[in-house]
């Protein structure tokens, strides 16, 4: 439930939020600073400003790392729906090798399979569609297996291989789209460095008695807009950056030119 609230958050106020908690955890940093700086003589201790650059570097690092995940999922989620694609269009062409019948069966199903693929990308009901899709898996399995069985060749093997490499085609993308997130333990540890960063920079920045919002402000934007981007690519279909479907697209538009075509 959680997941889904977050998910279902726009990527503009993910990004207030994460800008709003850094500055909240520097102006914790620098209400400690000023307290110490009270109490204490008016130099900042040197070690203070390595503390800062070591965990400012820490961060920028865990946040290259993290980008580099979601980067490379991002990628495999791209290059799954192309071939996805590819399948079901090789499995809607060998469909010729079947009679009439299961031939105008198979390509209704795999019709209405790109259909339900599709309107899941665009926002729908993800549980719904991997129900529908594993029930067109069970009819696509039943019309060419049937098919095959009454009419054993080399030909119908062909259309049996392409059915296969459709359904564990769907478990592959369901993996990449749902499953294959950045781990929660690298989000744990990229907010708690971030933390960490931000009051350390807010102490730095007490010890003068001055806030330098002039350049603290714009440092942590810019580790937010790294944040929110690093989530954006995490959320495959809900944020400004999205898998394209186009090839999917050009697919079922293909399947109709096809069926003009006859």
């Amino acid at each position: 439930m959680h997941v889904r609230l977050f998910e279902s958050l726009h990527i503009f106020w993910l990004f207030v939020g994460i800008a709003l908690m850094m500055l909240l955890f520097c102006e914790i940093g620098y209400q400690f600073g000023r307290y110490v700086f009270k109490r204490k003589d008016k130099d900042v201790p040197g070690p203070l400003g390595s503390m800062v650059g070591g965990l400012l570097g820490m961060l920028a690092f865990v946040l290259a790392f993290t980008f580099s995940i979601a980067s490379s999922q991002h990628e495999t989620r791209r290059d799954n729906v192309l071939e996805e694609a590819n399948i079901i269009g090789t499995a809607y062409l060998r469909a010729d090798l079947l009679d009439e019948s299961s031939e105008t069966i198979v390509k209704d199903l795999l019709k209405s399979y790109v259909d339900i693929r599709l309107d899941a990308a665009r926002g729908g009901d993800i549980n719904e569609a991997l129900k529908e899709s594993a029930a067109i898996h069970r009819q696509l399995w039943n019309a060419v297996s049937v098919y095959a069985i009454a009419n054993p060749s080399p030909l119908t093997s062909l259309m049996i291989q392409a059915t296969n490499d459709l359904i564990d085609m769907h478990e592959k993308r369901v993996t990449g789209a749902l499953r294959n997130r950045i781990p929660f333990s690298i989000w744990l540890a990229l907010a708690a460095i971030t933390a960490l960063a931000m009051i350390a920079l807010g102490t730095q920045v007490g010890y003068s008695a001055k806030r330098r919002l002039i350049a603290v402000i714009p440092l942590v934007l810019a580790f937010a807009v790294l944040v929110t981007l690093v989530i954006d690519l995490n959320r495959p279909q809900s944020g400004l950056i999205t898998v394209s479907q186009q090839s999917m697209v050009d697919l079922r538009s293909s399947m109709d030119g096809n069926k003009s075509d006859n």
